[in-house]
């Protein structure tokens, strides 16, 4: 089965340059409501299809986005590799807005949106130590490497809940805790893309300092939006690159995300919930075989 590269797009993002042979299609979920249709093409010889995660005219905030019914929908697609654009906060001084960063580690913050697919009635367990596709953030950086955008690989990106930024006490502690990048999108998703057996990367776009930085203003969104303008042109320019040089036939992720599912799932069959079994036809049905 040949690849499909799923694009989610954030802030500043809501479209694909690139993208031929473009067509919308509506993807009905069983969780919930996708943020909107995807948008299926090619770029080179590889499918793509891109979802923007705040919806059109960004009506969806952070803590309104249907974290389940988007990885869902994207399963129910064919993707089988997916990178996330995030626009992100830094800690770090070396990571100065215009960056493009892709961590390696989360910690989530966020208390509002749920975070799995399973539970009453189907319990599983899946592996999350390593949680984005160490192949795809290579993919990545090769191609912001062919581009001539800076990219820096690894770290860690702290996911708050939002609406709003940080304090500073808040930032200055994250910081002394040695955290790397902040932002509020990367949690539940990443966790999702794993129950989905889906790998997963993120390419986060540095907009400002968050608020700890004696020397820079306080972030605000007029600053963000600004930055990003930037940010959005150099990260169309590596998704496009990625996407002409990714293989029809990758090798599986050393992370597992491709089997996340064996040995995961807890609930004795004679105890699971035919109607949550319903719902994860997509996401599980590998490992969840019905009837």
């Amino acid at each position: 089965m040949n690849a499909i590269l799923g694009v989610i797009g954030g802030s500043g993002v809501y479209d694909l340059p690139g993208l031929e042979g473009v067509r919308d299609e509506t993807t009905a979920s069983p969780w919930g409501t996708p943020s909107g249709p995807l948008r299926r093409g090619r770029i080179g010889a590889t499918e793509v299809v891109f979802l923007a995660r705040h919806g059109a005219g960004h009506r969806l905030s952070p803590s309104d986005v249907d974290y389940r019914a988007n990885l869902d929908a994207l399963k129910r697609a064919g993707v089988t590799h997916l990178v996330a654009l995030s626009a992100c906060g830094s800690f770090r001084e070396d990571l100065a807005p215009g960056l493009c960063v892709t961590p390696d580690q989360y910690v989530d913050r966020t208390h509002r949106r749920p975070s799995s697919f399973f539970g009453a009635g189907c319990v599983a367990h899946v592996a999350f130590a390593e949680p984005t596709s160490p192949l795809l953030r290579a993919r990545l950086n090769a191609a912001a490497a062919a581009e001539g955008v800076a990219c820096r690989d690894g770290g860690t990106y702290l996911c708050i809940e939002g609406p709003q930024f940080s304090t500073r006490a808040e930032s200055l502690a994250a910081r002394a805790q040695g955290f790397d990048l902040v932002g509020m999108t990367a949690m539940p998703e990443a966790k999702l893309a794993r129950e989905a057996e889906i790998p997963y990367a993120t390419l986060a776009l540095v907009t400002d300092y968050d608020c700890w930085h004696d020397g820079h203003a306080a972030v605000d969104v007029a600053a963000v939006v600004a930055t990003l303008r930037a940010n959005a042109a150099n990260a169309a320019r590596v998704i496009a690159r990625l996407a002409r040089d990714f293989p029809a036939d990758p090798p599986p992720c050393p992370s597992g995300a491709e089997t996340a599912l064996d040995g995961a799932v807890m609930t004795a069959p004679s105890a699971r919930d035919p109607a949550l079994l319903g719902r994860l036809d997509a996401v599980a049905g590998r490992v969840l075989p019905r009837g």
